[in-house]
């Protein structure tokens, strides 16, 4: 008999996201849905799709009475609440169900961009000087100028526009006003890098491998800050779609490519991922990495970065998908051998 795996998603649903004109990187978990499934049927598996939906108490009950040996893990949150990504990874991991990607702590640590930089900089490794503020503590402000201001606990782009890059001290307050007001929470004002842009996803567990790295190549207009804005991933037609480009593999000389991997590998293992995660770098004006961000559990659509890599590495998407499943039962193997010492 085949093996059951459940794929646990976002059931799409009304929130604020909806209302900030970003609905579509809520939906776009659909596309990743679509083509896990068709690999996981190809692979051989008996495939059941479990939307999860607001009320938290009703997604519970659906996860409590799963019948699956592995769950394939794409739920991101709820729309809104992003902190509930970790739900997953919390209830499977009590029920003794195997699943995809990384654990509750790193879903929760990778979330607070804040808590995650302080942790690198702990490390020694680069990451741009950041503060957290809301408008209640602006007059704290005292990093240097050009800086950029997100949302301290969003992912996928969410609030992030060309007016995200600040000089002056009034765009600063507009922005930090703006997101607290349509996200909720602090935002993170960080100095704003703006060399070129790397991301590269590694795989594994306790041993892993990091794959082919892309560059993300802007041709914009002048006075049009480099980043990858909302735009950029999800409206075609929009300036930014139509002027950034994800090369893939990065045309980079090996020490360039040896470094991005060595700092990759070094960030996966200090935030303890597990399975598979995305590091995303910029090169400052001295040519040092830094690390932007830290992605558990990216996007996987094959038109994402992490599958366009995996392409890059020699591996169809079905074979990627594979590779995803085989960590999940790595990790499973590992608690039940723990369980029997």
């Amino acid at each position: 008999m085949c093996a059951k795996v459940a794929i646990v998603y976002n059931g799409p649903s009304p929130s604020r996201y909806t209302a900030a004109g970003e609905e579509k990187a809520v939906l776009g978990v659909l596309e990743a849905l679509a083509a896990v499934y068709n690999a996981l049927v190809e692979l051989g598996y008996s495939v059941s799709r479990v939307p999860l939906v607001l009320p938290l108490e009703s997604a519970r009950n659906d996860l409590e009475q799963l019948k699956a040996d592995l769950v394939f893990n794409l739920f991101e949150g709820f729309p809104g609440y992003p902190e509930t990504e970790a739900l997953i990874p919390e209830l499977l991991s009590a029920r003794g169900i195997p699943y995809t990607g990384c654990p509750a702590p790193v879903l929760k640590l990778a979330l607070d961009k804040a808590a995650t930089k302080k942790l690198l900089k702990k490390a020694g490794i680069a990451t741009a000087d950041f503060q957290v503020l809301n408008p209640q503590t602006l007059t704290r402000f005292q990093l240097r100028f050009p800086c950029i201001v997100k949302p301290r606990a969003e992912d996928a782009s969410h609030g992030i526009t060309p007016e995200s890059v600040v000089s002056t001290l009034p765009a600063l307050e507009k922005q930090v006003a703006a997101m607290c007001r349509t996200y909720g929470g602090d935002t993170i004002v960080e100095e704003f890098i703006d060399g070129r842009e790397f991301n590269v996803t590694v795989l594994g567990n306790h041993e892993s491998t990091v794959l082919p790295p892309s560059e993300i190549d802007y041709s914009l207009p002048p006075g049009a800050p480099r980043l990858l804005t909302f735009d950029a991933k999800w409206e075609p037609g929009s300036l930014y779609f139509e002027n950034t480009r994800v090369v893939c593999p990065a045309k980079i000389d090996a020490e360039l490519g040896e470094q991005i991997s060595t700092l990759a590998l070094a960030v996966f293992r200090l935030i303890d991922c597990r399975g598979y995660a995305r590091v995303d770098l910029r090169l400052d004006s001295q040519g040092h990495l830094n690390v932007i961000e830290v992605n558990p559990n990216p996007d996987i659509c094959p038109g994402s970065g992490a599958a366009r890599q995996a392409e890059a590495a020699g591996m169809t998407y079905t074979e990627f998908v594979a590779k995803i499943v085989s960590l999940a039962r790595e990790r499973k193997k590992k608690w039940v051998s723990a369980s029997v010492l």
